[in-house]
């Protein structure tokens, strides 16, 4: 038991086929540990431990009974507070969102989930509408990386990751609309991928349009497929959806990469300032990748700097989901999040249009790049968890966070699948990620080789100082 918050849902689901565990002995026990160690994390702005034991009651009366009804069957799982969960309020971070209304629907990852078995453990905390790179809001105010307490753990999905380095969940929902999956899988230390786009239905539709993608986060890889396996399951109520794959994420996972060819840009051939800590340990993690039979090359993609047009869209977007806020919402709003909308408002037609012509030449070159490689290897993020609740470590008063986080938001507007996972630490002991990218559609490959890469090193059984 004193092992048991690190388990992966692999092993929870083998523990309760043996009946060496059952669910509600797992959930009360990740439960206390929440309330005994949140305090100072702050991953969690809802805990409702009587919905999560009667979810984990049902699922130890189906084990008892003869068998699980799905694939997570009283597994924990931990719920973003962006995406919809019946019967608990979504507040997005925000104090524009009223908490007395119904709350009547599931979005389709939840409704997936449920179907499926899973036990919620809780909403997890999240930037005021998911903005940035960071994790600290009006509402629910900072939350902190459990490798270190005065750093970030990422953003948006800086809860789930803070969750999941915590040890208060095996599993976590995450959304990425400019790398917020990634970002805080990179500072916290744990695994997180951002799905082609469409693999995985959302609804309501993000107002950042097809930049916003919904996806699994863990400890391990293979949780994350077997997650996967769950949450691509088709939801009519997305038309963005893909057509349904019918793959199981982790059958094979274990192949290996053996013959793949691997591209390997530690700047993209554009990003100006990359922490040397960061550059020196994910050239090391990429060099690895030839042990695994990969042949790797040093090359970096075309298409230059993105920035220019991913701002414009992000931003209207932004401005799409708050513009037409009354003043009085307006001035509750995080003064930078204001402020993005604020700017929003110059945007013109003209200039948006011209934002999605440029993404889409920027797709297409990436498209065609991919035809020669299986993968592309990058940093994560630009630097390693930083001061919160600094936006930029740049900047004291910098209000964007796109400057130190230049490998994520390309693999938006391209829609490719990506990946971060822990390739090691810098000196003073904060986790740094390798980004792996595949080809569109290709989110079985990503798996296979971030399994792969995991299987080289000891990084899912590395644990904070003060949560081991």
């Amino acid at each position: 038991m004193d092992e048991l918050h690190w388990l992966s849902a692999k092993e929870l689901l083998a523990a309760y086929r043996t009946q060496v565990l059952s669910p509600v002995e797992v959930a009360e026990y990740l439960l206390g540990r929440v309330e005994a160690l949140d305090a100072e994390v702050n991953a969690f702005c809802l805990i409702d431990p009587e919905a999560t034991l009667a979810q984990a009651t049902a699922s130890e009366q189906r084990w008892q009974a003869g068998g699980a009804t799905g694939l997570l069957d009283g597994v924990p799982v931990a719920i973003k507070d962006l995406v919809l969960s019946k019967g608990w309020p979504t507040l997005r971070g925000s104090k524009t969102v009223a908490r007395d209304q119904p709350w009547e629907h599931d979005a389709p990852s939840v409704a997936r989930l449920r179907e499926h078995g899973a036990v919620f453990i809780g909403k997890t905390t999240t930037p005021e509408f998911g903005w940035k790179g960071t994790n600290d809001a009006p509402l629910t105010g900072i939350t902190r990386n459990p490798w270190n307490l005065r750093k970030t753990p990422g953003g948006s999905s800086g809860g789930s990751s803070a969750a999941l380095a915590a040890g208060f969940c095996p599993l976590a929902i995450g959304t990425d609309a400019g790398g917020s999956i990634r970002i805080p899988a990179s500072f916290s230390g744990v695994f997180g991928l951002k799905p082609t786009f469409g693999l995985v239905a959302a609804w309501p539709a993000s107002p950042f349009g097809t930049l916003a993608h919904l996806g699994p986060m863990s400890r391990t890889v293979e949780d994350a497929a077997l997650f996967l396996n769950v949450v691509s399951e088709p939801d009519a109520r997305d038309w963005f959806q893909l057509p349904f794959p019918k793959t199981d994420f982790a059958h094979g996972i274990d192949r290996g990469i053996k013959g793949a060819r691997v591209a390997f840009s530690p700047r993209l051939g554009w990003a100006k300032r990359v922490d040397p800590q960061v550059e020196e340990i994910v050239t090391r993690a990429a060099a690895r990748f030839s042990e695994l039979g990969a042949v790797v090359e040093q090359i970096d993609p075309p298409g230059g700097d993105p920035t220019s047009f991913f701002r414009t869209l992000f931003f209207s977007g932004a401005g799409f989901l708050l513009g037409d806020m009354s003043e009085e919402k307006l001035r509750l709003l995080d003064p930078n999040l204001l402020a993005l909308v604020e700017a929003s408002r110059s945007i013109t037609r003209k200039e948006f249009q011209q934002a999605t012509a440029e993404r889409a030449a920027y797709g297409a070159g990436f498209k065609s790049f991919m035809q020669n490689y299986d993968f592309l290897l990058t940093p994560s993020t630009a630097v390693p968890a930083f001061d919160t609740p600094l936006v930029t470590p740049f900047d004291p008063m910098g209000q964007m966070w796109m400057e130190w986080s230049p490998f994520s938001y390309p693999f938006n507007l391209t829609t490719q699948p990506a990946a971060s996972i822990c390739c090691g630490f810098t000196r003073e002991g904060l986790p740094v990620g390798l980004q792996i990218v595949g080809r569109m559609g290709d989110d079985a490959g990503v798996l296979q080789a971030a399994h792969a890469f995991e299987q080289l090193g000891d990084f899912p059984t590395k644990h904070p100082k003060g949560f081991a």
